[in-house]
């Protein structure tokens, strides 16, 4: 296959899986990174099957268009993943949305100037929700978006640049004949395959480790990242996609996954009480099937998600280290 992909952050924890499937498949890929020379962030992708002659990366910032165009030139498709994720900012206009609305419009532009086929792009269910104003009995589809004044209002500033990330990106797309396609994945889990854990990751390592924070029994749509990264490549292979693809597993209460674990990993100190907190408000009771009615998505189980999740943790120093305390050495809250 002679044809290139160019992904963006792709040694990040979605784009990595993204990586690995292309050159399985059989692609090149061009890997948009800020540091290619760092091994510590970035060594894993060249061990990739299919990396050696078909893996290229390029250094750059989605905010230069110059190193944009270095990465995309050649390339029939783009899979843009990057995107901010900081846990605290003092200027979250400047860190956050700024990257997440003008390098999304920037990917755009340079795609256009490149002639690249086709566009598909990780949103995220963040994007669809939460919205105060949503009916309880509402289904969550691809017309959903989130409230961005309820957003701003809580300071979810991540929520809100992917918001505005996405709106910006449909307006530009149709403004501008760009064939655009995203993904909107909920709770992504899995295993590693880059060194240190991503943001996700902490919501089963906190588990792991006994840490002793409420944990409210809310309802999580939970997602293999493995088939996240397969629903990038069917977005892009599947002649006929278009639009938006709400991305989901079955939902699962905090209660019911806090189980799974437990019984799973008997010898780690996974907490057992869970609170029930105010609702906040409404979620919604069903949900878009269209991923898999269009583009044939199968979710991989939940169960299988976690058990991945947890063994790769065990091989990676920078989460064994925060998992290694025992049950037998911790109090139970």
């Amino acid at each position: 296959m002679n044809q290139s992909i160019c992904v963006t952050g792709a040694s990040g924890f979605i784009a990595s899986w993204t990586v690995k499937l292309l050159l399985e498949s059989g692609y090149h890929v061009h890997g948009f990174v800020r540091s290619p020379d760092d091994k510590e962030k970035n060594g894993h992708l060249e061990n990739f099957e299919g990396a050696t002659g078909r893996l290229t990366l390029f250094k750059g910032d989605l905010l230069d268009c110059d190193s944009l165009f270095a990465a995309i030139s050649g390339c029939t498709g783009v899979f843009h993943i990057a995107c901010p994720v900081l846990s605290y900012t003092d200027n979250p206009e400047v860190e956050l949305l700024t990257p997440a609305v003008q390098g999304t419009l920037n990917v755009l532009e340079v795609s256009k100037m490149a002639n690249v086929r086709r566009v598909v792009m990780t949103s995220s269910v963040t994007a669809m929700t939460p919205n105060p104003n949503m009916p309880s009995d509402a289904v969550l589809d691809e017309s959903c978006w989130s409230d961005e004044d309820y957003l701003r209002k809580n300071n979810f500033w991540y929520m809100l640049g992917k918001t505005l990330g996405e709106k910006a990106a449909w307006e530009y797309a149709q403004n501008n004949g760009i064939d655009l396609i995203t993904i909107c994945p909920c709770l992504v889990l899995g295993p590693l395959l880059q060194a240190k854990p991503n943001a996700t990751s902490f919501v089963v390592l906190t588990l792991l480790n006994g840490s002793t924070f409420s944990r409210g029994n809310t309802t999580l749509g939970i997602v293999d990242v493995r088939d996240v990264a397969k629903a990038h490549l069917l977005a892009y292979e599947t002649e006929a996609a278009s639009g938006r693809y709400l991305c989901r597993g079955e939902p699962v209460t905090k209660a019911a996954m806090v189980e799974i674990l437990r019984r799973l990993y008997p010898d780690y100190p996974i907490p057992s009480r869970i609170t029930e907190p105010p609702n906040i408000f409404p979620t919604p009771r069903e949900f878009s099937d269209k991923i898999v009615d269009e583009l044939g998505l199968e979710y991989m189980p939940l169960e299988t998600t976690l058990n991945d999740t947890v063994a790769s943790f065990k091989e990676k120093v920078s989460c064994h280290n925060i998992i290694k305390r025992k049950k037998e050495n911790a109090q139970d809250d």
